[in-house]
């Protein structure tokens, strides 16, 4: 029988009903900007970031947590005495300030939530050191300050061993038109950007699996990729800011971009409007997906639904710009590429993979 998400324990349509009941009742408060000389802009609900507007910028802000891949890294670190935690922290980070730049905004602040069932947890000197350390080193990748966080003990909510890594970051949009609409037209190019592997999301799934194997995380991956498991699952997630913002610098027009987590591919078509996004050209899944599609075993369509299958962030340019978008990627350093072309097809609303036989229709997705 082929493993699914849910199957996992997570269920998304609970999970994103309450989201939306959440947008309905926060957008309730907007009227407490203005005292502060903000506004809130009207399509900013239901997107990755939250802005306020003021007359010449806009303020974002993000709270994220990294999930359950702090319970791989105290698995492989129990069982081979390798420490990932610097990577985990790199992750955290990631997940933050990843949603925040689809806005446009650049951060400027990021801050920790490091929460544990027992405070013992902390004197462990090699893994609490690789977590500050990675910490610091993935708010120097994504250009912020390390502002500051809490550290709460919560005995009975937590397990004694366990820590639940989380966050939230400020940025910044100035000028106000470096922002980053939704401005899609039919037409425009669908510019992939590769993953490290699941970097954030499916971890529960994965564990799932790790279960099942008669070696766990130390079984090898195969496909040509000599690391095990657990060093796979484990590989520090990429962080986009520089994509982004070398973009902006460039005077390069991200008409909209997508930081593909939760949901896999569907996050493709979270924009409100109806487009169909055609993906021409996926690349062979990476030997860790093909390994997850075997082991599980997961079928291809749950696979491209749930994990990123080596697509960490997307980008919708106008065609003329695909090239330039492509040259700035690759110039700061990302794997990139065009992977598709947004259509319109009346009012269907959907992701296709042509080759794959797959397609997802905008009902799978109700994070609005």
């Amino acid at each position: 029988m082929s493993l699914s998400y849910e199957s996992s324990g997570v269920r998304y349509d609970q999970l994103d009903a309450f989201k939306r009941a959440c947008q309905k009742a926060a957008h309730a408060t907007a009227d407490q900007l203005a005292a502060h000389g903000y506004a809130e802009p009207a399509t900013t609900r239901g997107e990755s970031a939250y802005l306020i507007e003021a007359a010449d910028h806009f303020l974002a802000h993000v709270e994220e947590g990294l999930g359950t891949k702090s319970l791989v890294a105290d698995a492989v670190y129990a069982t081979t005495g390798k420490c990932f935690y610097r990577e985990i922290a790199v992750d955290t980070v990631a997940t933050i300030v990843n949603d925040l730049i689809t806005c446009g905004a650049r951060p400027i602040s990021v801050a920790m939530h490091a929460a544990v069932g027992d405070s013992n947890w902390f004197t462990d000197a090699v893994r609490m050191e690789a977590l500050v350390t990675g910490w610091a080193e993935g708010c120097r990748i994504a250009g912020a300050v390390w502002g500051g966080g809490e550290t709460p003990t919560l005995r009975g909510m937590i397990e004694p061993s366990a820590i639940v890594l989380a966050g939230s970051a400020i940025g910044k949009i100035a000028p106000k038109e470096l922002r980053i609409t939704g401005d899609v037209r039919e037409g425009d190019a669908i510019i992939f950007l590769a993953s490290s592997g699941v970097q954030t999301n499916g971890l529960s799934l994965c564990r799932l699996i790790a279960g099942q194997l008669p070696q766990g995380y130390r079984t090898p991956i195969g496909h040509g990729d000599p690391r095990n498991y657990g060093e796979a699952l484990l590989a520090p997630s990429v962080i986009y800011v520089d994509f982004v913002s070398q973009c902006q610098q460039s005077g390069l027009k991200l008409n909209y971009v997508a930081h593909v987590t939760g949901h896999g591919w569907r996050k493709l078509m979270r924009l409100d409007e109806p487009f169909v996004y055609e993906i021409t050209a996926p690349r062979p899944a990476p030997p860790l997906f093909q390994f997850l599609m075997e082991a599980g075993p997961i079928t291809p369509r749950e696979a491209y639904a749930t994990f990123n299958m080596g697509i960490g962030f997307a980008a919708f340019v106008t065609p003329e710009a695909a090239e330039a978008t492509l040259a700035v990627a690759k110039a700061a350093g990302y794997d990139a590429w065009v992977a598709g072309w947004v259509r319109k097809q009346g009012v269907r609303k959907a992701v296709v993979i042509p080759s794959l036989g797959l397609a997802y229709e905008g009902d799978t997705l109700q994070v609005r």
